[in-house]
């Protein structure tokens, strides 16, 4: 094996934190993952991991040569695109993670669009409501929502929306429409536990400022199971317009209180701490943001 791969070999062990993520990673045997690893060090002259049945953890000097290594070979990878120009398109692997809602609605219907223009392009989507870890998952761009908890990671806004007050016409025509915050009180919520969900909501219309807690008996961990339930007739509940893009434009649902204002939700283009932004996950952030300005 020549030593360019066992670098990048090297550089996929320390980022996974595992041999065998590594290996799966260039469909290789795990064998094959230690031997390059092995050579690797015979080569430098110095110990780059340190193993144990615990953990995979980098020497001192390993993690010296990982930071060098990793930015030599992206700015390697941007030499090779430049040079080849634009219109060749992007090339090798690329994992994107997202919100399994979000994604289904506004990004891979429009996927085959940007697999066209990258025909060499190989394009994994992980769908997780969940932020998991971009590091141990491997992922290159992760698009998230809301405000986001490590403020260390490298990120770009690439979208914004309104929060709304929605629910069925046939369920408001039953239960009435709310024209103020306070009528939320009278009417059964369906509510979304995970971050950016929950009970209490602060509205705003120009001076004024009114909070509220929903009262609701359904309470669900999914942005695709509270759509279900609302589409259902189930209750009223606050999202954002990306969730319900699709029935308000068609009048399955609809936004009521629009003079009322809630706090927004914005997309963010993520990329794993400490690398730099590859080529090809900055144009899939750019090609999200255009998905959403469609």
């Amino acid at each position: 094996m020549d030593r360019l791969a066992a670098i990048e070999i090297f550089i996929r062990v320390v980022d996974t934190g595992s041999f065998s993520a590594a290996a799966r990673h260039y469909d290789l045997g795990q064998p094959a993952v230690s031997k390059a690893i092995a050579q690797l060090e015979e080569w430098l002259g110095v110990k780059l991991l340190l193993r144990s049945t615990r953990a995979l953890t980098p020497t001192e000097a390993g993690t010296s040569f990982y930071q060098r290594a990793r930015r030599a070979i992206e700015e390697t990878d941007e030499a090779v695109l430049a040079a080849r120009g634009a219109a060749s398109g992007l090339s090798g692997k690329l994992r994107v993670s997202a919100a399994v809602c979000f994604a289904r609605l506004h990004i891979v219907p429009q996927l085959s669009e940007f697999l066209e223009q990258h025909p060499d392009l190989d394009l994994e989507m992980v769908l997780d409501d969940r932020n998991i870890d971009l590091v141990d998952e491997g992922i290159d761009l992760a698009l998230r929502m809301g405000e986001l908890a490590d403020s260390n990671m490298t990120a770009r806004r690439i979208g914004e929306a309104r929060r709304r007050v929605i629910g069925t016409p046939e369920y408001f025509e039953r239960y009435g429409f709310p024209k103020a915050p306070a009528d939320l009180l009278g009417h059964r919520a369906v509510i979304y536990t995970r971050d950016g969900g929950g009970e209490d909501w602060t509205f705003r219309k120009e001076t004024a400022e009114v909070s509220v807690k929903l009262q609701g008996r359904v309470k669900i961990s999914a942005t695709e199971g509270v759509r279900a339930a609302v589409i259902a007739g189930m209750g009223i509940t606050i999202a954002s317009e990306w969730a319900f893009t699709p029935e308000l434009k068609s009048g399955v649902v609809i936004s009521v209180m629009d003079d009322w204002i809630l706090p927004t939700i914005s997309l963010s283009a993520v990329y794993p701490t400490g690398r730099l932004a590859s080529t090809k996950a900055r144009q899939f952030a750019s090609f999200a943001e255009a998905c959403l300005a469609d």
